[in-house]
């Protein structure tokens, strides 16, 4: 088969996008100390090496046999680093660093995995089926976000890193603005239109299939997300000791972790301060708080109020007056750096009333970026899924009733990751991630309908 125009530009956009996802995860990598690499920042996570050999068994095993004819060059790693779900079973893991290849071999791992694949790529037709339903084109998506998700998520655990085992990186200049007015705004009902259509050739994993809207009722929500400022007044009003705002299962987390204060906090010398990527600075009162969904929950009952469900985020976000959805909160212009906080051009929050051009129709601010954002909705299948034949447990193995879904992204989640239709989702005891919220009021609705 000859390549078109058409053909070749798509190869061109998917192999380009490939190449800076890698360029991303190994800028990523080269922020740790070498000899932190077999460091474990997070008790319940892999070591640091195990990501660097994960992201390319990952692509190999996903990619090698359809792809190539050539046997595996090292079948022991590909087993090794194939499965990148956190260790599980209810006890932390208990390897030791002896336990791991040596960097040297990892990475020439990686070098020739890279290489077998990208031989392959340079000779396959990105149309060539993969059973009866998913071109070669939709794996190499999979392959991408994939790596992207893990640029995010081990941000996550390279913060827990002390700060001497990092190489400091620059920020760009803060941002100053005027003070956090909060504020609720009403958003009318009306229909929220859910996942992606099967038929749209638009990209998505298996969970934000299938396409389908729901009514929404009239609801009032902040127009910004929490601060630091607001949650210190939640903690200052005793919200780790008093009981009255945490469900039973909440409580006993927080107890038995003895938990007091949000994951990204430090009290030292009488002063809260923020745990940065690479330093620790006097807690900013107009940054997002970075909690856990059930520290949320207890700030929302203790404001008389409630998190969003998906549904009502979404309104909130991809909504208009004249009822017809956005492609982004702003409208359909593409992201870009003066509309938020997101496509790693940062390792820090900003203000959350920073990027104003980036408000929603109805007027909701910092909703794409900044810090992902906790909903109430906890993280299920919609109507019609299926999930990828070639990755079954990518969500199936989570709709176990203890994770709730997230909507938004973080200033480390790629432009790519910010369609309406994505969706992440953790535990809700886990207080690592960058992760906020707003909170929301049912109203009345001013055309009578509740």
């Amino acid at each position: 088969m000859l390549a078109t125009p058409n053909h070749v530009s798509v190869r061109h956009e998917l192999l380009e996008r490939l190449f800076n996802a890698r360029r991303r995860s190994d800028e990523l990598f080269s922020i740790v100390r070498t000899e932190a690499l077999y460091e474990r920042p997070i008790p319940e996570r892999h070591r640091i090496i195990f990501y660097i050999g994960h992201l390319e068994a990952f692509d190999a095993n996903l990619l090698r046999t359809r792809i190539s004819s050539a046997s595996p060059f090292h079948p022991e790693f590909d087993r090794l680093f194939a499965f990148g779900i956190d260790p599980v079973g209810g006890g932390l893991p208990s390897d030791q660093p002896k336990d791991w290849p040596a960097i040297s071999a990892v990475r020439d791992y990686v070098t020739r995995t890279r290489r077998m694949l990208d031989e392959a790529l340079e000779r396959i037709d990105l149309d060539d089926a993969i059973g009866e339903e998913y071109p070669l084109c939709t794996l190499l998506n999979v392959a991408v976000e994939h790596r992207l998700m893990h640029v995010e998520t081990l941000a996550y655990m390279f913060h827990r890193l002390p700060l001497a085992q990092k190489i400091p990186q620059a920020d760009p200049p803060s941002i100053q603005t005027s003070p956090v007015r909060p504020a609720m705004i009403p958003i009318p009902s009306g229909n929220a239109t859910l996942g992606l259509n099967r038929s749209s050739g638009v990209f998505g994993w298996d969970n934000e299939f299938e396409e389908h809207s729901v009514e929404v009722s009239a609801f009032e929500i902040d127009n910004y997300k929490v601060t630091n400022q607001q949650y210190l007044e939640f903690m200052q009003a005793g919200g780790y000791e008093r009981r009255e705002w945490w469900s039973e299962d909440d409580w006993r987390w927080r107890s038995e972790k003895g938990t007091t204060h949000p994951a990204f906090w430090v009290f030292r010398d009488g002063q809260w301060f923020f745990r940065g990527m690479f330093e620790e600075v006097p807690l900013p009162p107009h940054w997002p708080v970075y909690v856990s969904h059930v520290e949320a929950s207890a700030y929302a009952r203790w404001a008389g109020k409630a998190l969003p469900t998906e549904e009502q985020w979404h309104r909130a976000a991809y909504g208009s007056p004249d009822e017809r959805p956005r492609l982004y909160p702003w409208g359909d212009e593409a992201p870009t750096a003066n509309l938020g906080n997101f496509d790693l051009h940062r390792w820090n929050p900003t203000p959350v009333n920073a990027f104003p051009d980036g408000q929603s129709a109805y007027g909701v601010h910092d909703l794409l970026g900044n810090g992902w954002e906790w909903t109430s909705t906890v993280f299920s299948p919609f109507p019609g899924f299926k999930p990828f034949p070639f990755y079954r447990g990518y969500s199936a193995d989570f709709f176990d009733g203890k994770h709730f879904v997230m909507k938004g992204g973080s200033m480390r989640t790629a432009a790519c990751m910010l369609r309406p239709s994505f969706r992440n989702w953790f535990q809700g005891h886990y207080p690592y991630v960058y992760a906020g919220f707003r909170c929301v009021n049912q109203q009345e609705d001013p055309r009578g309908k509740k």
